[in-house]
């Protein structure tokens, strides 16, 4: 048996205006991208407003993560099955009424509600998204250039979000910045029925057991891992959802080798290095997310930045992986994806390590800058030939669920690793805490703490990255393309 899947017949070589497809599809994955950062900067109005507690706090975050991360796989398997272009717009339909809803929201309930209807928009969204430009795509320069725009959004994504959240937040109400997705959306769905071609839909039946289980199971990991940083691994309730997510995967790898359509197609499995690119874009989060979540903090806190002069010190890195991102795609058909994604770890090593050394007398151009070069150039060289591996030689009824393992990867590997990170950071910080050194004083610990946490969570980081490393190690050398 090959190990390699047949590429799908019924892929479009040279799509009519297939700039302006890619753009309209990219545009979906966008509002998802810039919605996670605007959330964050609206919580202290939400909180305020609404009169949010710790607890009611953390769940318009974890409605969100719970329906989003458990039918992720679900989304990708229904576009294969309904038609993807179709899935995708229900998806942004969902995720635009629900980003007006949470707007609008004035109790609670209301509020926590609408996250977690945007979750499953999202959830049908996302998978479909990459499902799409494969399948508008056939294998080779277009759809790797394809793929490399899909990448690139994803930084100019982060960035844009951080710049909007902090305009609008500064000029307006909490309200308004969570609209602020809503015209998108009204635009997406108007453009892509004309644009945009439908998948044929592939006959077929929902695996209704593979699809609870994945669904639970990637829930309560995900609920887990959202609630370590504030209770700690040895949490009665983490151990539990850890014990309780783990042992319904087991049940979904169970039902999927004996179901008669899987959700998730065994064969994708099959192939070594498609299953590195998977186990790589899951990895690399841990190299990345870090720096994105802790080095905010550090220039605010640290440094004395302003949410806009914050979100203006990371568009090197959105800058770097739009150059970079073109370069991935003419290298990979001539050296393939293993040197591309062990330069890229190498890369992200050097990254974290760079920023474990930060202290209060940093400098942005020498110190964080280098470091935040190389975080772009990590990531184009890191995820972009993953991406394309993970979704090569695939039949065009398994695009849908070969696009959704990569986003649920994506996905859990963040939540994964943002955890271990957190864990990480709290435990260093308190061990240094408890041990200043002598002659500090009492009001410049704290600051102390967290430098050093956040030292040691870089360090973890760059281990991320080093396991990335061992992993495209496997991935099979390829012969150098020819004309």
């Amino acid at each position: 048996m090959s190990t390699s899947l047949t590429a799908a017949p019924s892929a479009v070589r040279a799509p009519h205006r297939y700039g302006l497809a890619l753009a309209v599809v990219v545009a979906g994955q966008t509002m998802i991208l810039v919605d996670e950062m605007i959330v964050n900067i609206a919580l202290p109005g939400m909180s305020t407003d609404l009169s949010l507690g710790p607890v009611a706090l953390s769940w318009v975050i974890n409605a969100y993560l719970l329906t989003y991360g458990g039918l992720l796989l679900l989304g990708g398997r229904a576009g294969d099955i309904l038609g993807r272009r179709k899935v995708f717009l229900t998806g942004v339909a969902l995720f635009s009424l629900a980003c007006l809803a949470r707007g609008l929201a004035t109790e609670p309930w209301m509020l926590i509600t609408a996250r977690a209807v945007q979750g499953v928009g999202a959830a049908l969204t996302a998978p479909c998204v990459l499902a799409l430009i494969v399948s508008m795509f056939a294998e080779g320069p277009l759809r790797r250039r394809a793929i490399a725009v899909y990448t690139a959004v994803g930084g100019l994504g982060a960035a844009l979000g951080l710049l909007l959240a902090g305009t609008v937040t500064s000029a307006s109400s909490w309200r308004w910045v969570l609209m602020l997705n809503v015209p998108v959306g009204l635009l997406v769905l108007l453009a892509a029925p004309f644009v945009v071609r439908e998948t044929p839909p592939h006959p077929g039946r929902f695996d209704v057991a593979g699809a609870l289980s994945s669904a639970l199971g990637v829930a309560a990991l995900v609920w887990a891992l959202s609630a370590v940083g504030s209770e700690g691994w040895r949490d009665a309730t983490v151990q539990l959802l850890v014990a309780a997510g783990l042992a319904l995967i087991a049940v979904f790898v169970f039902v999927e080798r004996r179901a008669r359509q899987p959700i998730v197609v065994p064969r994708l499995f099959a192939d070594r290095d498609r299953v590195c690119a998977y186990l790589a874009v899951l990895l690399v989060q841990g190299s990345q997310i870090g720096q994105l979540f802790f080095l905010t903090q550090f220039l605010q806190q640290g440094l004395g930045y302003s949410p806009m002069q914050a979100a203006l010190a990371f568009l090197p890195v959105t800058a770097t992986l739009l150059a970079l991102a073109g370069v991935v795609v003419k290298l990979q058909p001539r050296i393939g994806a293993r040197p591309l994604v062990v330069l890229g770890a190498v890369m992200l090593i050097g990254s974290n390590l760079l920023l474990s050394r930060l202290d209060l007398d940093t400098r942005y151009p020498t110190d964080v800058l280098p470091a935040l070069l190389l975080l772009g150039a990590g990531i184009a060289l890191g995820t972009i030939p993953a991406t394309v591996l993970g979704t090569s030689g695939v039949n065009d009824d398994e695009t849908g669920s070969a696009s959704s393992v990569i986003t649920a990867t994506t996905t859990l590997g963040a939540s994964l690793a943002l955890a271990v990170l957190v864990t990480v950071m709290t435990a260093a910080s308190t061990r240094a805490a408890t041990t200043p050194p002598v002659g500090l004083p009492a009001e410049a610990v704290p600051g102390y703490a967290f430098l050093h946490g956040m030292s040691a969570a870089f360090v973890a980081g760059a281990v991320f990255a080093v396991a990335t490393l061992l992993v495209a190690l496997f991935i099979r050398r390829r012969p150098v393309a020819r004309r």
